[in-house]
């Protein structure tokens, strides 16, 4: 879905409804994938450094997307994923050791001996999931539409079928 809305929706939106509609992607942690939470930190942190670059690391993050699923990093110590992660965010033009500074968790605890302290985007990750979890989105993909879940749209839609939608629904 991801790459039908970049690649076709989106232009129509900007060139048809561009003062009727905006999209609004946001993340949802599948914690059933374990790493689904390390990626999500990384676009938590392009969000965080430069959101004009959110769009961007988002396609470049779908296209490797594999290389982040669970057997791929099953062995894989969790902030070396978090430098593979801010390799991508440089691909599309951001500071990638200021990436990496906001995911990287301390081996050591901190100052008041706390070990569960978390990285640079623990609390955006905290407000992202409590928002979901107050619309009630669970999995992905989810489309709300003013704010309602909109069950009607599924990840099978093609460019043709937002078209039609977006026809009928934007006025």
């Amino acid at each position: 879905m991801f790459d039908t809305v970049y690649d076709g929706v989106y232009p129509i939106m900007e060139s048809k409804y561009q003062d009727k509609l905006q999209i609004i992607f946001r993340q949802q942690i599948q914690p059933w994938h374990p790493s689904s939470t390390l990626v999500h930190e990384a676009g938590a942190a392009v969000l965080l450094t430069n959101s004009d670059k959110f769009w961007d690391f988002s396609k470049a993050l779908f296209a490797q997307q594999t290389e982040f699923f669970d057997v791929s990093v099953v062995h894989e110590e969790r902030n070396k994923t978090y430098e593979r992660l801010a390799k991508i965010s440089g691909s599309v033009g951001l500071d990638e050791k200021k990436i990496y500074s906001l995911l990287e968790v301390p081996d050591k605890p901190d100052k008041d001996g706390g070990k569960n302290i978390g990285n640079g985007v623990t609390n955006d990750v905290k407000l992202m999931v409590k928002a979901n979890r107050l619309t009630g989105v669970h999995v992905t993909p989810t489309v709300l539409f003013n704010g309602v879940v909109e069950g009607g749209i599924s990840s099978s839609f093609s460019k043709d079928d937002w078209e039609q939608w977006l026809e009928k629904n934007i006025i």
